[in-house]
């Protein structure tokens, strides 16, 4: 069974068109209405789409989950995701599942970047590149050239492997990362993407690459604990340790302390413990976790 899953908030405008023409090229749909104070849940129940409701908007990440539950429940063979604007063009569905048919992929993503005549606001052309050039490098397999768009594909290996944590935007990168991780294969193939007329997001673009971005960050240093936190935290340490040695033979030789040099010694010394303790943390929570899921 192929299902098209689809977060929505607040797009009663829209989603009856996105609905419609997504089900002339899937099994079913499923509507995650994410808190909407208007009619999206009651126009995608008439039209024929399984909706869950959240009680509350609880972002974009909290709707790609739910829709993931959603679709292990069903048994889905194939899950495709798409915005609720029509930003999406649903006539490229066939496009991009068909690397997942042919069992060449187990995600598709599909590219902005891989039409020329893409018609993308510069500054959004802009992020998503440092974006996505900042997954790529996180990454341990994928090298995408769209790593934020959300129209994308899933088999069921990865419908069902893919443990996912995010609730904002940066859940797309989330399941690269852990794509990667798990062995999942990654392709991508070109989509048309409708910007003109359409407000395309609800946050502000600045706010939305940094939340991304941070998240990004926390998921690699989750990932790799002792790479990320212990190497800096044990150079901040040997820091500090420099500078106390320092203050000590100050004062073993002109009899008074110098507080500067006392405080940068204690400053990096605190940050550099903080850091190696944390990753000791990290990477035992991680390798606890690891055994659980082997077993």
């Amino acid at each position: 069974m192929i299902i098209a899953g689809i977060p929505a908030y607040n797009e009663e405008k829209t989603i009856a068109k996105v609905i419609l023409l997504a089900q002339e090229n899937v099994d079913t749909v499923i509507v995650c209405d994410d808190g909407s104070q208007d009619l999206t849940a009651e126009i995608a129940k008439k039209l024929g789409a399984i909706v869950i409701k959240h009680r509350k908007n609880m972002g974009y990440g909290a709707a790609i989950k739910t829709l993931f539950k959603k679709a292990k429940t069903l048994d889905a063979d194939l899950m495709v995701t798409l915005d609720a604007d029509e930003q999406h063009n649903s006539e490229d569905i066939p496009r991009l599942i068909q690397p997942i048919l042919e069992n060449k992929a187990d995600i598709v993503i599909g590219s902005r970047f891989l039409l020329q005549d893409s018609d993308i606001p510069l500054y959004r052309r802009f992020g998503i590149k440092v974006i996505t050039k900042i997954t790529n490098r996180s990454t341990q397999s994928s090298s995408v050239t769209d790593a934020q768009c959300g129209f994308r594909a899933y088999n069921r290996k990865a419908i069902e492997g893919l443990v996912l944590n995010e609730n904002g935007m940066g859940i797309s990168a989330e399941v690269l990362l852990k794509a990667g991780a798990n062995g999942l294969v990654v392709t991508e193939v070109p989509v048309e993407v409708q910007y003109i007329g359409l407000e395309t997001s609800t946050r502000n673009p600045l706010r939305h690459g940094l939340g991304v971005i941070s998240t990004i960050i926390k998921l690699v240093v989750e990932e790799r604990p002792l790479i990320y936190l212990g190497i800096p935290g044990t150079l901040f340490l040997a820091i500090g340790v420099f500078f106390g040695l320092w203050m000590l033979q100050i004062y073993a030789t002109a009899g008074h302390v110098v507080t500067n040099i006392a405080l940068t010694s204690l400053a990096f010394g605190l940050v550099g413990v903080f850091a190696i303790f944390t990753s000791i943390t990290l990477y035992a929570i991680l390798r606890l976790t690891q055994k659980t899921t082997e077993k």
